[in-house]
């Protein structure tokens, strides 16, 4: 592959000779200088040698090989060998694109198998294709329920991740719709918070099970109120999770999405990762993006087909149902892989493992001195701690020891810099857990007595 593109002056000066202008300075003519971005300040150009020994030199700077007791919506879970083993078949990487159908059966049906996952998994009626990520699937529910109720206020929990809620900010930043967010109490949902905030104005409400902090909860009291005054309800979901957890769809949720990271896919810094989205069938022509389904052929064959592309903005413009979604199908088909391999038992197993080593955890961290577990609400595999010092601080400190301890609340909640959310998956073993405990009370006892002198 060339590392550059290979344009050279004569097509570079044809380019701008057919668009009108002079040089490429005159493209950026309209930023004045002051409003430069930094990548604009470039250094003298590199050989490709150093370049790529630059990068290495700043490879090495990360930590790549620490146990990981971080959550936040993206877990360290394990993938099975026959994930990557099928996923890595060449059919699938080329693929041809599913808008024909004739030609690309193997995708189409790769897709609605995912489809039926999802809903199969969340107890709801139908789900799309999928989305680009967690957050910008619950972007999309929020504005899927605008256009249902044609109402422009949304209500959103204060337990939803603090990254998803600043994904809709940015979205909606210049859109004429207003948010209110409620505060949570001892971790959980305020029912009298969120309930103060329902009105005929109101589109949806937007909860997470489990919540940032980790606590679980049964949403069917605010899935009731909601639903008598014609508001509807979005809940985020952690899919593994519901190996146990009560389904949506038990509670009556309209509009389901989350994170499908935690489905085979890999931390993989940072991505690419898989939204989902699930819906009551009488929304469907509402969600946005792909939706597969199965039919016959003119032989009476079962075959797939694209049922519903209402997103396509080449062709709707500005009257599509979306302008940015689409659907990650590579990152659906390891996921659909997953779900198969793991089973409907297989996920009960998969949740219970997770629960009770979290359980393991909390009880190993709440003997440790200055160490306080959040045992207000009932939690999953992830839980909140407090701890005597800046949760930054320790994490720096665990770091030199191989541990990501956490994710520190500091960062998003004011007044919660002590305070820390500490993850636990089947990778996790009970020796990991035992060091990771002796660890922090070993950087705990070195912090007081560099106080103490």
């Amino acid at each position: 592959m060339i590392p550059y593109i290979s344009n050279t002056d004569a097509d570079i000066q044809h380019m701008l000779n057919t668009i009108g202008v002079k040089s490429i300075d005159d493209l950026f003519a309209d930023i004045k200088p002051q409003h430069y971005p930094q990548s604009f300040n470039l250094p003298d150009g590199r050989s490709e040698y150093d370049v790529l020994e630059h990068i290495k030199h700043l490879a090495r700077k990360n930590s790549v090989d620490l146990v990981s007791f971080l959550g936040g919506g993206y877990y360290d879970h394990y993938v099975p060998s026959a994930v990557d083993a099928m996923i890595s078949r060449g059919e699938f990487y080329t693929a041809y694109t599913p808008y024909q159908p004739e030609v690309a059966q193997g995708t189409l049906q790769a897709l609605y198998e995912f489809q039926s996952s999802i809903c199969a998994l969340t107890g709801m009626e139908v789900s799309n294709a999928s989305l680009y990520d967690g957050g910008t699937a619950l972007y999309e529910a929020a504005m899927m329920s605008i256009r249902i109720t044609r109402r422009n206020k949304i209500v959103m929990d204060g337990g939803v991740s603090p990254i998803y809620r600043k994904i809709i900010d940015t979205y909606t930043k210049n859109l004429n719709y207003k948010f209110v967010e409620t505060q949570v109490v001892h971790g959980q949902s305020s029912r009298d918070e969120i309930f103060k905030h329902l009105d005929k104005d109101t589109s949806a409400i937007i909860l997470q099970n489990p919540n940032f902090f980790g606590a679980i909860d049964d949403h069917s009291d605010i899935v009731a109120r909601a639903h008598e005054l014609g508001i509807l309800v979005i809940q985020s979901v952690y899919p593994v999770a519901l190996g146990i957890l009560k389904t949506p769809g038990s509670m009556d949720v309209d509009i389901v999405t989350g994170e499908g990271q935690c489905l085979g896919l890999p931390l993989n810094f940072g991505g690419p990762y898989l939204g989902f989205m699930a819906t009551k069938k009488k929304y469907i022509r509402k969600m946005p993006g792909r939706i597969v389904g199965q039919t016959v052929d003119q032989k009476g064959q079962r075959c797939f087909v694209n049922t519903l592309q209402a997103r396509e903005q080449h062709i709707r413009r500005d009257k599509a149902t979306s302008n940015i979604c689409t659907n990650v199908s590579l990152c659906a088909l390891q996921a659909q892989i997953y779900m198969a391999l793991v089973g409907r038992q297989g996920f009960k197993e998969l949740a219970m493992t997770n629960l009770h080593k979290a359980e393991y955890a909390r009880q190993s961290l709440d003997k440790i001195d200055g160490v306080k577990v959040m045992r207000s609400s009932p939690t999953f595999n992830e839980f909140t701690v407090e701890l005597p010092v800046d949760a930054s601080t320790i994490m720096d400190r665990m770091i030199e020891r191989g541990f990501a301890a956490g994710f520190p609340l500091g960062r998003y909640y004011g007044g919660m810099d002590n305070y820390m959310i500490v993850a636990v998956t089947e990778k996790r073993t009970r020796q990991d857990i035992d060091n990771y405990c002796a660890a922090l009370k070993d950087v705990l006892t070195g912090l007081t007595a560099e106080v103490t002198t």
